[in-house]
């Protein structure tokens, strides 16, 4: 019988924070968010059986693989155990999320850490852009622009246009609620930044154009980072002190990958009501396992916000509203905290900032956060539900997880 999940505990880094610039690397930022799990969660590392690394792109950017060995080096407690690595671009931290349940639900170890991970600011934004390249079909898209991934998602902001039209002001307002958001985050990589107005309007000067109709405030930046998990079964949270009735358990998760080329994706999809089924479908399968029929029984979403566009498209697929009129659920004012439906009250991926590695597992603990209700000045009153969606490249791999009591 497999089983139950429970978020034992959950830190994050500071996604401000420039490693580089201290001669730190890998290795201290995920040592700093190990020490912060394990003071939250109040165990020893000796607690764990196991560990999983999420990472994008170490090899190109830090010249490392082998992190799960890098991981072993931080603790003396963690050398000698079972270790590994997922890579799948903005979705690492989900599948090693995923992986780390797995060894649970099968009773195959009782306590397992799942650590994501990135460091990109030591690096020229087009270093970074032609490392992150790679999550894209090699020789064809990774190629087509300075900016590989401006560039992909104009193509599905050009879709918006062709199949419904696209609100760009709606879409740009998304920019404008993140960043917003993100200055309550004492954790977020923007919360000192300040905007002029006109910074989100269609302003060459103070918003200029990146690629198509994506402007500066509609992208995500790179930035440090680590975020991670302590997943434990029932149990052995009882064994650790901890009621496992307390704590937030991962209620439901859903898990698709898609074809490499976007182009194909879309193709695919010509002749549904959706740009991407698939990314419905792991939000929906998230839902099914956690016995819920919809998003209407969710009371916030962590989405992935790459690009405004990213989470405009996220919008339309929890069913908020019809294919297409995503724009409804922005202008009526669903998605903003004090909304029906709050998304990335902490700021997503546009407010805090997006190490890559480390996205899909600092979603989940933003979410354990709020029905823990314990996020701050982000906490939305009353959450017992809250959900997550993660996308890696052009929403080839998908991930979802519901998090509640």
């Amino acid at each position: 019988m497999s089983k139950d999940v429970f978020i034992l505990g959950w830190s994050q880094t500071d996604f401000a924070r420039h490693w580089g610039r201290e001669d730190k690397g890998l290795s201290a930022i995920m040592g700093a968010a190990l020490e912060e799990v394990l003071e939250h969660a109040r165990i020893p590392a000796s607690a764990i059986q196991s560990a999983h690394v999420g990472n994008f792109m170490a090899e190109l950017t830090n010249g490392q693989g082998q992190l799960g060995g890098v991981l072993a080096s931080v603790d003396p407690a963690l050398h000698g155990l079972p270790i590994s690595r997922h890579e799948a671009a903005c979705a690492s931290g989900s599948m090693a999320v995923l992986a780390a349940m797995t060894e649970i639900e099968a009773g195959r170890y009782d306590c397992v850490l799942a650590l994501g991970v990135e460091q990109e600011r030591h690096l020229s934004g087009e270093q970074a852009a032609k490392h992150m390249a790679v999550a894209a079909l090699a020789g064809e898209e990774s190629e087509a622009a300075t900016f590989c991934w401006p560039w992909m998602f104009e193509g599905l902001a050009g879709e918006y246009e062709r199949r419904y039209g696209l609100n760009e002001a709606a879409m740009r307002e998304i920019g404008k609620i993140n960043f917003s958001n993100a200055k309550d985050n004492p954790r977020a990589q923007t919360r000192d930044w300040q905007f002029a107005e006109g910074s989100f309007d269609a302003d060459d000067a103070r918003n200029p154009l990146v690629e198509g109709r994506l402007r500066r405030n509609d992208c995500a930046g790179f930035t440090d980072g680590a975020a991670a998990v302590l997943l434990v079964s029932a149990d052995k949270a009882r064994e650790l002190g901890a009621d496992p009735e307390t704590l937030p358990r991962i209620l439901g998760w859903g898990h698709t990958t898609a074809t490499l080329r976007q182009k194909d994706k879309l193709a695919l999809s010509a002749d549904e009501p959706l740009i991407f089924p698939h990314v419905a479908k792991a939000i929906s399968d998230a839902q099914h396992r956690a016995g819920l029929p919809n998003t209407g029984l969710i009371d916030i979403i962590e989405t992935h916000d790459c690009f405004t566009i990213t989470e405009y498209m996220a919008i339309d697929h929890f069913g908020i509203t019809a294919p297409g009129q995503s724009w409804q659920a922005i202008e009526d004012g669903r998605i903003t905290r004090n909304g029906s439906i709050p998304i990335n009250p902490g700021g997503g991926l546009m407010g805090q900032g997006h190490p890559v590695g480390a996205t899909g597992i600092r979603m989940l603990a933003d979410a354990a956060r709020q029905v823990t209700g314990t996020a701050g000045a982000a906490q939305i009153e009353g959450v017992k539900r809250a959900q997550t969606l993660n996308l890696g490249g052009s929403a080839t791999t998908i991930a979802s997880f519901v998090v509640g009591y």
